[in-house]
């Protein structure tokens, strides 16, 4: 794997708040009033662990006077990992632009939560270490949710129920102050921490300095301001993408990388206006149709025709490298007059790469020979065919998605995505 270090630059970010107090604190209330700032018009999502109490501040149809929040409400019993997840992925779908969790805590000792998990584990007749083993696959599942949490779109809140935490010395019992009900640590998830004592809310760990320590009565809209020009302060993730975009330097390798970059980081859906034609659309969207444009000729390549592989040649080598009898299809195209040929020590470079991202096998030639076309702009029989400056783009490709973590999965999803980019397009006379 490369590494490789690039200047700091500060971006914009969503809010991840975490409010954190006793029963009747005013968490639920605060997260609302936060909440309306946050969104800013668009809908307010609300996953209700408390029996339906986030219901107490919803407004009565024909009674304004009474006042109230307007949320989108989902009540959840059994507060799993598994449900958290699915809540938020029907959050992103339902465009939801702020996402309150009240309360967070009851993913950790609730039913369905953390610790129960662990007892149900423990208690397994594959397990041979009790609780101790047990923590292992239940881990897994807390890193999942935490992912699906963090990495929502839009703005996350959540409360956090806490209790009085005790201490034994000697024969004695001495209250030593408050606990939450979650993981110990769970705070540094979360950008701003705030301790909520009858209606006062005071900031106790925050990553923006004009927060620290801060204390407000009953916080609200004023005080979800000042945490938005702190969020505000910075590059905006999608627009240094844009930018990158339209820059006069771009290259199809690089456009793949962005791509990698905002789907990593679940921006791929981001709405953002066309440099040039000003509608709106998606980030996703943009990306492809820069990318695509950096291929001369992106014409869809045809399967090529079935050939004997010959015993003994490792992938993407010999194989590869012989033409089907008579493969000189229509949808062919000759590559750039006076272009050097692929080159020996890439052609072996090829082997390691594609095995890298699954496509290694002696009988997936037929589907090394289709991403390479799509990548490259133009259909190719035989590895032979490249020339040199396509087969560098090809192993740059390939090089950047064999460092992913599922190297396998991305890359046959960019390829997919390739193919349906190029399948939209006309077909030239």
């Amino acid at each position: 794997m490369n590494f490789s270090f690039a200047p700091a630059t500060r971006e914009t970010a969503r809010a991840r708040i975490a409010l954190q107090g006793p029963g009747g604190s005013g968490k639920t209330k605060t997260g609302l009033r936060f909440a309306e700032k946050f969104a800013n018009g668009g809908a307010i999502g609300v996953i209700d662990t408390e029996r339906g109490s986030a219901l107490k501040y919803a407004p009565v149809p024909g009674r304004p006077d009474l006042g109230g929040h307007e949320f989108m409400h989902l009540p959840m019993a059994f507060c799993s990992p598994e449900n958290l997840i699915a809540a938020v992925r029907a959050a992103e779908e339902a465009r939801i632009a702020v996402l309150f969790v009240d309360s967070w805590s009851h993913f950790w000792a609730g039913k369905g939560g953390l610790l129960a998990r662990v007892e149900e584990e423990s208690k397994k007749a594959s397990n041979r270490g009790g609780k101790f083993t047990a923590w292992a696959p239940v881990n897994d599942l807390e890193q999942d949710m935490l992912d699906a949490l963090l990495n929502f779109p839009g703005h996350v809140i959540v409360s956090m129920r806490t209790k009085n935490d005790y201490s034994m010395e000697g024969k004695n019992v001495t209250k030593v102050g408050v606990k939450t009900v979650q993981r110990e640590g769970s705070e540094y998830e979360f950008d701003v921490v705030i301790d909520m004592i009858e209606g006062t809310g005071t900031v106790t760990k925050t990553r923006y300095e004009p927060l620290y320590n801060a204390s407000v009565h009953h916080p609200g809209e004023d005080f979800a301001e000042v945490i938005l020009e702190q969020l505000g302060q910075g590059v905006d993730p999608v627009q240094a993408i844009a930018d990158e975009l339209v820059a006069d330097t771009l290259t199809y390798p690089r456009a793949l990388e962005l791509h990698a970059r905002a789907k990593a980081r679940n921006l791929l859906g981001a709405d953002l206006l066309h440099p040039k034609t000003g509608r709106p659309g998606k980030l996703g969207e943009l990306i492809a149709e820069y990318g695509a444009a950096l291929n001369p000729q992106p014409a869809a390549p045809s399967a090529p025709s079935p050939e004997p592989t010959p015993a003994g040649p490792a992938p993407y080598s010999a194989s590869d490298a012989v033409a089907p009898e008579g493969a000189t299809g229509p949808d062919r195209q000759p590559a750039a007059s006076g272009s050097s040929p692929v080159s020996a020590p890439q052609m072996r470079m090829m082997h390691a790469c594609f095995a890298k991202v699954g496509l290694g096998a002696k009988d997936q030639r037929e589907e090394r020979l289709r991403a390479t076309g799509l990548i490259i702009g133009r259909q190719v029989a035989t590895a032979n065919e490249l020339t040199f400056d396509e087969a560098a783009t090809l192993l740059d490709t390939l090089t950047a998605y064999g460092d992913f973590d599922n190297p396998a999965d991305e890359f046959a999803a960019m390829v997919q995505g390739l193919e349906d980019e190029f399948a939209k397009q006309p077909v030239s006379a």
